[in-house]
């Protein structure tokens, strides 16, 4: 008897049925993420399709039955089908022409398994057919799920060679959900590492996040340093740092915080702005990121002895952050809007001050202000009179 995912809510969806019956039920095979997570009994959040219709054909037949699309992929194949409980990349059939490791030309191809064979491992390439739910597995994958391995298609050192991110995408699969180690991929990842230096920034920083973002990437980090391939992307991550990542996790948990994969970034680098900003620049970080990491490099152990004058210098990520990387306590921040200054220059102009002494007084009251842990504007126009008064008597 033929396996079959189980009917599980997603699989259910009106509007996935209507995608469907605009296809055709033999053009259409789940595949992916959803299949997997599905079987694993994770939390499905993403769904992807494949199809033999060519992507025009996916954007007429969609269009007929008044589902929009965008042509997200198009020269790859693929097309966002934009629905009602959430998009779905629908691709088209493919196989690879050539590669370099960091593209690959494709042709479109009629034959399911052909487009198996170009995934990167056997447990992303299970399709299901959206009105039987019949599991097709060209390779494996269903025995490589339930023995919770992660192992490539066909021969791992081709596949690497194919596209070099996958050596980042199997640590990150590896570690989601492997318990027993291929060595055979293992052993890929760590001769062919040296490639991933002619991968985009984007790409790698996007993996990279992705695994520091898992539940506890450590093991998987501690591994890919001894295995001498984290060095080709982040050499600034010793001993030391993945030591001040343990703890950071276990701060996080302590805390009940959730991952955050730039906290974790900062925990594998030296308490250095400079190089925090070298690594933004070369990971090509968003300016967010950027200055998110640059902030948590100024972490000292003195952060945690004033929790609420640090969300207030520096924001409230920046604060957590720098609080969970030096072992203060951020519970005084959990409830608490950071103020504004009931104060504003204009009022110390109304007092005679002008040019550049209105903002040195300005700032020696929000000094007093902060000192004082944020009183009300009462307290306020106090501290400003008493300002106005030593500047008068100095």
């Amino acid at each position: 008897m033929a396996e079959r995912l189980p009917q599980v809510e997603w699989s259910q969806r009106e509007d996935l049925a209507a995608l469907v019956a605009a296809l055709g039920a033999e053009n259409i095979r789940w595949v992916g993420g959803a299949v997997r997570d599905t079987l694993l009994g994770a939390t499905v959040k993403d769904i992807d399709a494949a199809t033999p219709l060519r992507p025009e054909a996916v954007i007429e037949a969609c269009k007929a039955a008044g589902i929009r699309t965008v042509p997200t992929g198009i020269d790859h194949g693929t097309i966002t089908v934009l629905l009602d409980g959430g998009s779905v990349e629908v691709t088209t059939l493919r196989h690879d022409v050539s590669t370099d490791g960091r593209r690959a030309t494709i042709a479109f191809a009629s034959d399911w398994r052909e487009d198996a064979a170009r995934r990167d491992f056997t447990i992303n390439a299970l399709y299901v057919d959206p009105a039987t739910l019949e599991l097709f597995d060209y390779f494996g994958g269903l025995a490589d799920l339930e023995a919770r391995r992660v192992r490539f298609i066909g021969d791992a050192r081709q596949r690497i060679r194919e596209d070099h991110l996958r050596i980042l995408r199997y640590y990150r699969f590896q570690a989601r959900f492997g318990a027993e180690l291929d060595e055979a991929a293992e052993e890929a990842c760590a001769e062919l590492a040296p490639t991933m230096k002619g991968l985009s920034r984007e790409r790698v920083a996007m993996e990279l996040l992705a695994i520091l973002a898992l539940p506890d990437p450590t093991p998987t980090l501690a591994r890919i340093r001894a295995r001498g391939v984290l060095p080709v992307i982040l050499p600034e991550a010793g001993t030391a740092q993945i030591a001040a990542l343990e703890r950071l996790i276990a701060a996080e948990r302590g805390h009940s915080a959730e991952p955050n994969a730039i906290y974790r970034l900062a925990a594998l680098l030296p308490a250095v702005e400079s190089i925090a900003e070298s690594v933004a620049a070369r990971l090509r970080l968003s300016r967010k990121q950027r200055d998110l990491l640059a902030c948590l490099a100024e972490r000292r152990a003195a952060d945690h002895v004033e929790p609420k004058a640090l969300a207030y210098r520096t924001g409230r990520d920046c604060a957590v952050g720098r609080l969970l990387l030096t072992g203060g306590d951020f519970g005084a921040l959990s409830d608490w809007e950071i103020p504004e200054l009931p104060l504003k220059g204009g009022e110390i102009v109304q007092h005679g001050v002008t040019g550049a002494e209105v903002s040195r007084l300005l700032r020696k009251v929000e000094a007093r202000w902060v000192a004082e842990n944020f009183p009300p504007r009462e307290r306020v126009v106090i501290l400003l009179a008493e300002e106005l008064s030593a500047r008068t008597n100095s």
